[in-house]
């Protein structure tokens, strides 16, 4: 079978996918002054729809084991747009706040799924330089969302907001539907006559599992914990406008961007020990320069810096995720995106803690240094593995 069509169609699924995560933000305070709440409480839309985001990543992966992984993210797709669509039409904070999850929890299967099919289709030599490219997508629909977000909410009210990726998804999912019917006849199945609990619990006894989903939950952990904080920062220590804080926040897309543009070459020129070692240095050189900026205008070349660096560990944990356990490919991928929230999740608590108790810089420095040493572990441990010839 030809993949060229799917991989594009995936693509253009990611980055409707990506604008769903990031659309919301920007409406806060309108929905709260349409239904007389604190922007707080309006916040539950961000919230909800990451914790469905993550949490429903452990179904995903065994429902796609089972039924295929395109015919799953088809699924998903025509779900999505009707989460999407009934998002417009709520009449109360609590049915906007029900169906922001239900986006998420449908939504969240798109992007973990498509690099599973990536996986299924691409051999390993080639699969980090197409996931590195595949990414692009979501990191460019993240970067629009607020975009899209605040000029629709402006023009045509919130409610019009969230028809713009209701749209999407139809129109992506209708177009793939007859790939994945096409696809589905020609994929042998044999279904797994594990539970979904068991099914993890068999990946967890892999040491290879145990590695890349632990490396994944630190990083989001480190990573995101601090990052998501650096809003404030810039905020607190610089007296920024809002508008000013968005933009040097795009920089982390920006920086990804570059990263999906170079990836052929730097693999090419450093390999995954050599990535994962560098993406390390770049972290912490980042973080640290971030720590002790003098000026805002420091912050800005930076924040780039830390999206190249970022992806430059992340896209190489990514690339071994497709490949931990091919026998159940989508549930070992689902598997890492879960733990991959769920860190971000906990270093979002526990170093908002940090900070209320240390101040931004000696908080910022320390994920720089935490990260480091992750990317020097993961890195020692891939030629561990690659030198005794199993595949991480």
């Amino acid at each position: 079978m030809d993949t060229r069509r799917p991989l594009l169609l995936l693509a253009a699924a990611g980055f409707v996918s990506g604008l769903t995560i990031r659309l919301a933000e920007p409406l806060l305070p309108k929905v709260a002054q349409e239904f007389g709440v604190s922007l707080a409480a309006a916040a539950v839309l961000i919230t909800g729809f990451t914790l469905a985001y993550g949490l429903f990543q452990l179904i995903h992966g065994p429902l796609a084991d089972r039924i295929g992984r395109l015919p799953a993210v088809t699924a998903a797709l025509m779900l999505a747009a009707l989460a999407c669509a009934a998002c417009a039409s709520a009449q109360s904070l609590e049915a906007l706040a029900v169906f922001r999850f239900l986006t998420g929890m449908t939504a969240g299967a798109i992007i973990p799924l498509s690099f599973t099919f990536v996986g299924d289709n691409i051999p390993y030599h080639e699969r980090q330089t197409l996931l590195g490219r595949f990414i692009a997508g979501g990191l460019l629909g993240q970067t629009c969302g607020p975009l899209l977000g605040g000029i629709f909410s402006d023009h045509f009210g919130w409610r019009a907001t969230f028809l713009v990726p209701a749209a999407g998804f139809v129109v992506i999912g209708l177009t793939l539907l007859p790939v994945a019917w096409a696809h589905a006849a020609t994929v042998s199945r044999t279904p797994s006559k594990l539970s979904p609990l068991q099914s993890y619990l068999s990946l967890l006894r892999l040491h290879r599992v145990r590695l890349v989903v632990l490396a994944v939950g630190i990083e989001g952990f480190a990573f995101f914990g601090a990052f998501g904080y650096l809003g404030a920062f810039l905020k607190h220590e610089f007296g920024l406008s809002y508008s000013a804080v968005g933009a040097l926040l795009a920089g982390f897309a920006l920086g990804g961007i570059v990263y999906s543009m170079l990836v052929k070459v730097l693999l090419r020129r450093f390999g995954q020990r050599g990535l994962v070692g560098a993406g390390g240095i770049v972290l912490l050189l980042g973080f640290s320069t971030l720590a002790m900026a003098p000026a805002w205008q420091a912050c800005a070349p930076v924040i780039v810096a830390l999206g190249l660096g970022y992806y430059m560990l992340h896209n190489t944990l990514q690339t071994r995720a497709t490949e931990m356990a091919p026998q159940a490919r989508a549930a070992a991928v689902s598997a890492f995106a879960f733990s991959f929230f769920m860190g971000q999740a906990l270093g979002v608590s526990a170093l908002g803690l940090a900070i209320e108790y240390a101040g931004y810089r000696p908080v910022l420095a320390l994920s720089g240094v935490t990260l480091a040493a992750l990317s020097a572990w993961f890195r020692a441990r891939l030629g561990a593995l690659d030198d005794t010839g199993e595949s991480v």
